[in-house]
């Protein structure tokens, strides 16, 4: 061992390492998350030696609390990008509406379904025509001009994909009235 090393290891010894126990209590309480405290500590260890190599450092603890810090902070955004949710921290209640029974959640789902199916049976004009009149809820100049059709023909195929989509819901039970 060198006299240098020597020298730098008594530094580290001296500057360093009495910040160690309030450096990982602070590292605990502020990223509890963090899956090792271990690694940040010796990483920030690394780095000060590295800049103390180049230089004097003025305040030691500030040093390595600061690097820490950023340490932590950048393992954090790489466990998000890595892993941008966990499905067991998904509350399943959350995702229930607490205003519906399931049966009525259910039967609104295969509502839905079932008008899914009415649109998608429909010719190309009169799907995409209902689709943006009766699901996204756009007017009759909007769907015209959006189609570069006239306001007429949206109107005359609204009123049939209608027509077929009653006609649908006849043939599947959900509308009483003359069958076609």
């Amino acid at each position: 061992m060198s006299l240098q090393d020597s020298e730098q290891a008594r530094w580290f010894a001296d500057e360093a390492l009495p910040h160690e126990p309030m450096l990982r209590g602070w590292l605990q309480a502020r990223f509890p998350t963090l899956p090792d405290i271990d690694d940040l500590v010796q990483d920030a260890y690394t780095r000060l030696l590295r800049a103390h190599e180049t230089g004097p450092i003025a305040c030691v603890k500030a040093f390595l609390f600061v690097t820490a810090r950023n340490l932590a902070l950048n393992s954090l955004r790489h466990l998000r990008v890595e892993r941008p949710y966990r499905v067991q921290e998904i509350d399943p209640l959350s995702v229930l509406d607490d205003t519906a029974s399931v049966p009525e959640s259910v039967a609104r789902a295969e509502d839905f379904q079932l008008l899914v199916q009415a649109i998608q049976s429909l010719p190309a004009r009169c799907r995409q025509i209902m689709t943006l009149r009766k699901i996204y809820g756009l007017s009759q100049r909007e769907v015209a001009d959006r189609l570069n059709i006239s306001e007429h023909t949206v109107e005359a195929q609204g009123a049939i994909g209608l027509a077929k989509c009653i006609k649908f819901f006849r043939r599947h039970g959900y509308l009483a009235g003359p069958r076609p």
